[in-house]
C-alpha cells in the first residue's frame, strides 16, 4: 500500500457495478429479442470509469461497444482483446486511420472521401475493414445529408475491401420532440429503402439511443439500439418509453465536513460576498468544490444531504470548498468528518443526478463527465442478483 492509498478520502464517487449489471438485464428484457445491444461507453464510460465498467459489461455478455474516437476504441480493445465489436462514433482523422486496421475497429463514414481513403488503405493491406455509414437526418453533425445518401452508398458499392456492417443516424431532439423524431425516422428509412443492392436484415440498422427509446419503433428494419445513460440508471426524460424499466442509479458522489462554525445574522459570506445570512447560522464547510465536480452554477442554490436531511448551499461554490447551511439540524447531527451526500441516497433522503443537474441548469451526462480525476472512484463489485 502506498502513501496515497492510506490518506483518508475527502471526496469520492461510488460506482455500483452489480447495479449496472442488473440494469443491463432489465433493459435487455424490455427490448425485442432481435434487437442487438450496443453499449455506449465514451468519455470514460460517462465518467464512471471505462476499465471497470467495460470489464463488467463484458462479463455480463455485451459484445458490442460504441466510443467517441480511435483512442477510446484502442482502450476498449486492450481491456478485452479480440471478440468484441467496437464502433467508433466520431470521424477518424487521417493520421488515426492505421489504427483501425491494427486494432480491428469499425469506423463511421460520412463522406465519399472517407470511403475512398479507407478502401485504398484496406487494398494496400490486403485486408477487409468493416464500416458503418452515417446518414444525417436533421442533427447537422456527422453523416451525409439524407437527400445525398445515394452518393455515399454508390461509393460504398464501388469499394473493393470495405464491408458494410451497419447504417445509422442520430436524433436531434428525441427527448421531447416526437414529431421531428418521426420525421428523422422516415428520412432514415427512406434513404435505406432507396438502395437496391443491400439487405438491411444483414446489417446493423440503428437510430435510437436512451432518449430515442421514447418513440422506439419495432419495425423489423431496426435491429440495434445504442444505450448509454439508461444502463447507468439514468432515464433521460420522464416520458421515455423505458421510464418504467426498473433501473437503479449506479453513481453516487460524496464528500466530508471539514469544519462546522456559527456565523452572525447579516454577515455577507463567500467570494464576492454573494450570500447575506438572514439569521444566526451554523454552517458546514465541505471538502469539495468545482475542482472536484460541484458546478459553480450551484452557488446559492441546490442542496446536499447530511444524515439524510437536505441542507442548502450558501454562497459561491469555490475550487476546493463549499458552504452549506446546517442551522436546522440538531447540533449533535453534524460534526467534522461526517459524510455528506451530494448525489445519491443517504439516511432516507435522496438527491438524484437529474435534479442535481437541473439546479445547475445543465444535463446529467455533463455532470457525470465533469466529476474530476481528483475524485477517486470506489467500485462495488458484488455479484448481481435478480
Amino acid at each position: 500500500m502506498n502513501g496515497h492509498e492510506q490518506i483518508p478520502r475527502r471526496c469520492w464517487a461510488e460506482i455500483d457495478l452489480a447495479a449496472l449489471e442488473r440494469n443491463l438485464k432489465a433493459i435487455q428484457a424490455a427490448l425485442p429479442e432481435h434487437i442487438r445491444y450496443i453499449a455506449i461507453v465514451k468519455a470514460d464510460a460517462y465518467g464512471h470509469g471505462v476499465h471497470q465498467t467495460v470489464a463488467r459489461l463484458m462479463q455480463a455478455g455485451i459484445e458490442m461497444y460504441g466510443v467517441a474516437n480511435v483512442a477510446e476504441a484502442v482502450t476498449i480493445r486492450e481491456i478485452g482483446g479480440n471478440g468484441w465489436s467496437i464502433l467508433v462514433l466520431g470521424a477518424t482523422l487521417p493520421e488515426e486511420a492505421g489504427f483501425l486496421f491494427e486494432y480491428d475497429l469499425t469506423p463511421t463514414l460520412s463522406s465519399i472521401a472517407e470511403v475512398e481513403m479507407l478502401d485504398k488503405m484496406a487494398v494496400e493491406r490486403r485486408t477487409e475493414l468493416k464500416v458503418h455509414l452515417k446518414i444525417d437526418t436533421g442533427m447537422g453533425r456527422l453523416g451525409i445529408w439524407h437527400e445525398n445518401a445515394g452518393e455515399l452508398f454508390e461509393a460504398m458499392k464501388a469499394a473493393k475491401n470495405l464491408k458494410l456492417d451497419g447504417i445509422y443516424t442520430h436524433f436531434a431532439h428525441a427527448e421531447t420532440d416526437v414529431e421531428f423524431t418521426e420525421v428523422q425516422r422516415r428520412r432514415f428509412m427512406t434513404a435505406i429503402a432507396a438502395v437496391d443492392w443491400i439487405d438491411p436484415s444483414q446489417l446493423l440498422i440503428h437510430a435510437d439511443n436512451s432518449a430515442g427509446l421514447r418513440s422506439f419503433s419495432k419495425s423489423s428494419a431496426y435491429n440495434a439500439v445504442r444505450i448509454g445513460l439508461l444502463q447507468f440508471g439514468i432515464t433521460p426524460y420522464a416520458k421515455s418509453l423505458f421510464a418504467k424499466v426498473p433501473t437503479t442509479p449506479i453513481f453516487s458522489f460524496k464528500t466530508r465536513v471539514a469544519l462546522v462554525k456559527s456565523l452572525p445574522a447579516g454577515m455577507e459570506i463567500s467570494y464576492g460576498r454573494t450570500c447575506r445570512l438572514k439569521r444566526p447560522s451554523r454552517v458546514a464547510i465541505l471538502c469539495a468544490g468545482y475542482g472536484d465536480g460541484i458546478p459553480r452554477a450551484l452557488s446559492n442554490k441546490g442542496f446536499a444531504l447530511v444524515n439524510g436531511k437536505r441542507c442548502p448551499y450558501l454562497g459561491r461554490v469555490t475550487m476546493d470548498q463549499t458552504i452549506i447551511d446546517v442551522t436546522d439540524l440538531p447540533e449533535n447531527e453534524v460534526s467534522v468528518g461526517d459524510e455528506v451526500c451530494l448525489i445519491g441516497s443517504q439516511g432516507g433522503g435522496e438527491i438524484k443526478i437529474e435534479q442535481f443537474a437541473r439546479w445547475a441548469q445543465t444535463i446529467s451526462w455533463e455532470i457525470l463527465c465533469s466529476i474530476t480525476k481528483r475524485v477517486p472512484r470506489i467500485y462495488k463489485t458484488a455479484i448481481a442478483t435478480g
